[in-house]
């Protein structure tokens, strides 16, 4: 019978590996340093401004936030909430 002993550092280097691993296929890179996707949905959009479904709409609804519907799915540019967070297009 063959015996290999796994010591603490061997876990350690494994920890490490295995999470930059994951990290790489992260479905919200964004998280981690990367650039983030250039479409994200509702439920996205609505974690990353910390708004209810019905804010949403409403931003829809007044033009405030382009979204494009494709199916029953709502999708939104990553650079049009980045210039609603800035206060719009026009430097308002």
């Amino acid at each position: 019978m063959n015996v290999e002993l796994i010591t603490r550092d061997d876990l350690e280097k494994f920890k490490k590996e295995l999470l930059e691993e994951i990290r790489k296929h992260s479905p919200h890179p964004r998280k981690h340093g990367h650039e983030p996707r250039a479409w994200l949905k509702s439920y996205e959009v609505r974690k990353l401004l910390g708004i209810s479904a019905g804010t949403l709409q409403n931003l829809r609804v007044n033009g405030t936030l382009p979204f494009k519907k494709i199916g029953g799915l709502m999708y939104y540019k990553y650079e049009d909430i980045q210039k609603l967070m800035e206060g719009g297009e026009d430097g308002e």
